[in-house]
């Protein structure tokens, strides 16, 4: 992924992107018939180095991970077009103008461990739950037997030890504050999919890399 300086996002911010439930896509270094193979999945972050997944059994993934268990996690939040109007630069024509996409954006390269064992699977989806679940959720933390162990033996369970963190914040940092404010006030008009979140990003996008300041006389809202 292609990471320009005023796109970067610093490593000690990174992990606020994953912090509420989040969905993305793994995708395999090992090939299952010529292809690696790509499942898009809720997964849950500790904060660190650690990502707990489970997908089922029939899954291609597993041949896939038996070849390599190298695998990259990405995902993409607050994604907005940019209309070529929009995007034109001061004195550029309209007509002229270069429509972009404005959008954030993590990949998690790491290793992935098959988890088999009833017990721990049964910890993963723990893991999960409480991660995902609305508070006062009335699912039963899962275990190893009972009720849950036909469900667990349907799944099986996957730890990816991060090895490395690509993040990418693309909102025009490179544009003027003026430009950028014009965009988020354009999006939040056309208030489609995600524009509006999009919008606030665009206010807080690093002026300079990994700094995500919002600028001191704009209110997001």
């Amino acid at each position: 992924m292609l990471i320009h300086p005023w796109d970067a996002v610093a490593p000690e911010r990174w992990p606020e992107l994953l912090t509420g439930p989040t969905f993305g896509q793994i995708v395999t270094a090992g090939l299952v018939d010529g292809y690696p193979v790509v499942v898009p999945t809720h997964f849950t972050f500790d904060g660190d180095r650690t990502v707990l997944l489970h997908l089922a059994r029939p899954n291609p993934v597993w041949k896939a991970l038996e070849a390599d268990p190298a695998v990259v996690l990405t995902v993409a939040l607050d994604y907005a077009y940019v209309e070529a109007e929009w995007n034109a630069d001061e004195g550029t024509p309209p007509e002229l103008g270069v429509p972009t996409s404005y959008y954030t954006a993590v990949q998690l390269r790491g290793r992935a461990d098959v988890v088999d064992d009833p017990e721990a699977k049964a910890a993963i989806l723990r893991a999960q739950l409480s991660h995902m679940e609305p508070p006062g959720s009335e699912r039963r933390p899962p275990t190893g037997d009972g009720p849950d162990g036909r469900l667990l033996r349907g799944i099986r369970g996957i730890r990816v030890d991060v090895r490395e963190v690509l993040a990418k914040m693309k909102y025009g940092g490179n544009q003027s504050v003026e430009h950028r404010r014009a965009v988020a006030t354009r999006l939040r008009e056309r208030d489609q999919g995600l524009d509006r979140s999009a919008a606030d990003r665009v206010v807080v996008s690093p002026a300079q890399p990994g700094m995500g300041q919002a600028w001191p006389d704009d209110d997001p809202q």
